[in-house]
């Protein structure tokens, strides 16, 4: 008997142990990052937002190394192996993506973006007019803001704040008093603009010429240390843990206490190093030990250590043919030639599709009840508004006018703290109630409530969405909101309101699921529920469109249903630990991720049961953290017309696509789809632009998205 054979018989005695069920949450996050940059890769986009998503790359993984690998570390102290383990392999995932990073942007993007008059000039590149410029440049405008600190026990290593632009010089020589100092710290002022557009009559090419700050300095290093050699320099960033962290059972304002502790956000634990390419080892070695970095999370860069700031390009340059044609978002019908919103709404609910519909609306409805003497009180909570916000200075000049303003402010809003803090302040001022949201839990739920004095007495208007109330971003994610005067779904959004100000437990809710007490119950219970139908040999079917799907007890029902026969969809934009189509535990379920022109953002929970089509849209993801330690809801859909509204442009849609959709198999990789055969390509978030934007001649008469008279006859291939 060969070796092989004898290997097959041992391994054939031995008891098989099952594939385990869950894909790891940081890798899974880190293929949504593969995707991302294939898009960027791929050359059938416009130039510039080729460009654009490979700065969300860089942007996305500093917020992973900041976010999850702080984590990772923090639970390495507690843990130990498991916790080593996921950082090696994360590390290993995020040095390929970075590779692939630089090398599309050195070998594609740059040489295509200087073919069609857009220039990065590094200094070998710059023309003679073009170097002089830059150094008269560096003369008024950054040396005089420049401190090169020269290490000795009187000089010691400077503190260095999270991501900034620093540089480490390598010198030769003694300094002025004599002595042989080694090594200098050098950082970039924060005031200087990190790229620089040259004037355009110094070019002898057509078109914008620029070059990056960090190239400006290191052209001109050696006038920094005059009567010293500069042996070897490199820029350098450190990335840090960005958690804020305050002690919620002791501190007695936890406004105050947050503005305390932003500041030390910018030096927590270091926990990434890069460098550029040519960095020579001993002066990374010397940088990794000041910082306390394992080798393991040193990346080499051929390039700026900051990608990102190259965004600065895509925006500044007015280059319709290099970027996606401009859309304009529709208006909803129901509220174009409206006098009154409250009266619309007083007849039926209005469903808003961000941002294939304008946000307007959302303003109006704040506004309207602003202005309007019959509102007596808003309520509001607020997780990310943004610094300029419409919608927060019309909640303003409703307090100013008398009337009762509660607004639930998320403080712990992760890089929004600073401009919740300041809106804080500015409502008390103006004479609003505000309120933080429940110690120990974020509230991330996204809704707003008036009270309108009416004939009949108070009425209640809701308005319910699954995206922040943030003007910019509802411009690029795809969101959900219901305007409703329902009085089921109002009176429970009153009791959330009651709750989170009051801290006592919420009464019966008879419309909304709310977490932590109740959504990842219902959640579980309904996919039951489509488990029972289908054991008893009816269709049975889920689809379900979120972030991020991690939590372990949803996952675990999902498995059971999909045995039981449920015919299971999921359309999850990033991480997802669920294996798919794995043989006797998830055969049933397919998982798609979407990634296109617009971040997908929507929640949405829909279950067959029985034909009755139930239809929830969210602010929670199938996370842990969503369901057990953040306050969210998930509100019903009840008009039939509304439900079908969902089902087709927030699910059926996606499920076609065959463009931007990728299918994520059960090896924890994605594939991405194509039209094959005689299908036509066919882009879900295109086909809703279509649908629903400015130009559309029709809100509800397009054969694209037509699926027939099956409401969820979404089919699979």
């Amino acid at each position: 008997m060969d070796v092989k054979s004898k290997t097959d018989e041992v391994s054939a005695s031995l008891p098989q142990v099952p594939p385990a069920p869950f894909l790891n949450r940081e890798l899974s996050l880190l293929e949504f990052n593969r995707r991302v940059l294939e898009n960027a890769e791929d050359p059938r986009l416009p130039l510039l937002e080729r460009l654009r998503f490979l700065t969300i790359v860089s942007s996305n993984l500093d917020e992973f190394f900041e976010v999850r690998v702080a984590s990772l570390l923090a639970q390495h102290q507690e843990q130990g192996d498991d916790a080593t383990i996921d950082l090696i392999d994360a590390s290993e995932e995020c040095r390929q993506i970075i590779g692939r990073q630089y090398a599309l942007l050195n070998n594609e993007i740059l040489p295509q973006l200087s073919a069609n008059g857009i220039h990065l000039l590094r200094r070998s590149d710059r023309n003679a007019a073009q170097k002089a410029w830059v150094k008269q440049y560096f003369d008024k405008e950054v040396r005089p803001l420049l401190t090169p600190v020269g290490l000795d026990p009187a000089h010691p290593f400077p503190r260095v704040i999270n991501k900034s632009l620093n540089f480490i010089v390598e010198l030769a020589g003694k300094d002025a008093f004599g002595r042989g100092t080694g090594i200098a710290i050098m950082k970039a002022p924060r005031v200087l603009p990190r790229l620089i557009r040259l004037p355009d009559n110094l070019s002898d090419k057509p078109g914008a010429s620029y070059c990056l700050l960090s190239s400006v300095i290191q052209a001109h290093m050696a006038d920094l240390f005059t009567g010293r050699e500069v042996v070897s320099y490199s820029q350098f960033r450190v990335t840090r843990n960005s958690d804020l962290w305050v002690d919620e059972e002791e501190v007695k304002n936890l406004r105050q206490a947050l503005q305390s502790e932003l500041h030390s956000r910018n030096y927590g634990f270091a926990v990434r190093l890069e460098v550029a390419r040519g960095c020579p080892k001993h002066l990374a070695d010397f940088l990794l030990d000041q910082f306390a970095i394992d080798r393991s999370r040193l990346f080499s860069v051929d390039g700026p250590v900051n990608m990102g700031r190259l965004l600065e390009i895509a925006n500044s340059n007015a280059r319709p043919e290099l970027k996606f044609p401009p859309f304009s978002p529709g208006f909803p019908p129901k509220l174009a030639t409206y006098q009154d919103i409250f009266a619309v709404l007083g007849r039926q609910d209005v469903l808003l599709h961000h941002p294939f519909q304008s946000f307007q609306p959302v303003i109006d409805f704040v506004r309207s009840a602003a202005a309007d003497p019959n509102v007596v009180a808003i309520k509001q909570t607020i997780y990310r508004a943004g610094s300029n916000s419409e919608l927060m200075e019309a909640l303003i000049g409703a307090a100013l006018r008398g009337k009762e303003v509660t607004v639930i402010v998320e403080l712990m809003a992760r890089f929004d703290e600073e401009a919740n803090i300041n809106w804080a302040e500015r409502l008390e001022e103006a004479g609003a109630q505000v309120v933080y949201g429940v110690v120990g839990l974020k509230t991330h739920a996204k809704m707003a409530l008036v009270l309108r004095r009416e004939p009949l007495g108070l009425r209640r208007y809701a308005h319910l969405g699954t995206g922040n109330y943030n003007t910019t971003t509802a411009r690029f994610y795809t969101d959900f909101g219901l305007l409703t005067s329902d009085e089921q779904i109002t009176a429970d959004v009153n009791e959330v309101f009651i709750h989170l100000t009051s801290l006592t437990r919420p009464t019966q809710l008879d419309a909304i699921w709310l977490a932590p007490f109740m959504l990842q119950k219902e959640i579980v219970k309904a996919i039951r529920q489509e488990a029972a139908i289908a054991r008893d040999g009816k269709p049975a079917r889920i689809i379900a469109k979120m972030n991020s799907l991690t939590d372990e007890s949803v996952i675990r029902a999902l498995y059971d249903a999909s045995n039981d026969g449920v015919r299971i969809d999921l359309i999850v934009r990033g991480a997802c630990s669920l294996k798919p189509g794995v043989p006797g535990l998830s055969e049933n379920i397919r998982v798609r991720s979407i990634v296109g022109r617009f971040l997908e953002h929507t929640r949405i929970y829909y279950f067959r049961n029985n034909l009755q089509h139930d239809v929830w849209l969210s602010s929670a993801d199938w996370m842990n953290r969503n369901l057990f330690r953040r306050v969210e809801i998930a509100f019903p859909i009840r008009s039939a017309g509304l439900k079908k509204r969902v089902i087709r442009e927030g699910l059926q849609v996606y499920l076609k696509d065959n463009v931007n959709a990728w299918e994520l198999g059960s090896d924890g990789r994605y594939r991405r789809r194509r039209a094959r055969g005689s299908q036509k390509p066919f882009t879900a978030q295109q086909a809703l632009m279509d649908l629903l934007g400015a130009a559309a001649d029709t809100l509800v008469n397009n054969k694209e998205l037509d699926h027939g008279t099956d409401p969820v006859a979404a089919r699979r291939g």
